[in-house]
């Protein structure tokens, strides 16, 4: 339960700066080294979006959480290929999902918007091997 609680928490929060952030360079907001005052905006703009992004991110974040758990329950795989499965899994999902969206097409287009779920799975996937003791398989009697 511990696994779901914390990609639903840290998986909207990371995806949708990264989504912001995405959007922002794609749209050609940053053509020139960034202000101070467009960071400000930036992160104003973030923290106002910020309920949309768990309001829309939770059940992708949750989802994701699944597939890390199921991956889990494979003894073959270990913790470190357990992260890149899943954060490639959230990587394609993502970009095929958001990467067709707005007139540009192209591989920076695929890779920014797959980063939007290639960052918070793996941070959460590790975050979950870090801190949610994971409990020995069972030894049949």
């Amino acid at each position: 339960m511990k696994r779901y609680l914390i990609f639903a928490a840290v998986g909207p929060l990371l995806g949708g700066f990264w989504l912001l952030l995405a959007s922002t360079l794609q749209s050609g907001y940053w053509s020139r080294p960034p202000s101070l005052a467009e960071i400000g905006k930036l992160l104003a703009v973030f923290v106002t979006t910020l309920q949309y992004s768990y309001l829309f991110g939770v059940l992708p974040a949750l989802m994701i959480g699944a597939v890390d758990d199921i991956l889990f329950h494979i003894r073959r795989i270990g913790a470190t290929v357990r992260m890149l499965l899943v954060g490639a899994v959230a990587f394609i999902t993502t970009a095929l999902i958001y990467g067709s969206r707005g007139a540009d097409s192209g591989v920076l287009q695929f890779v920014m918007f797959g980063l939007v779920g290639f960052i918070p799975a793996t941070i959460s996937s590790f975050l979950v091997h870090r801190f949610v003791e994971e409990q020995p398989h069972a030894k049949p009697a």
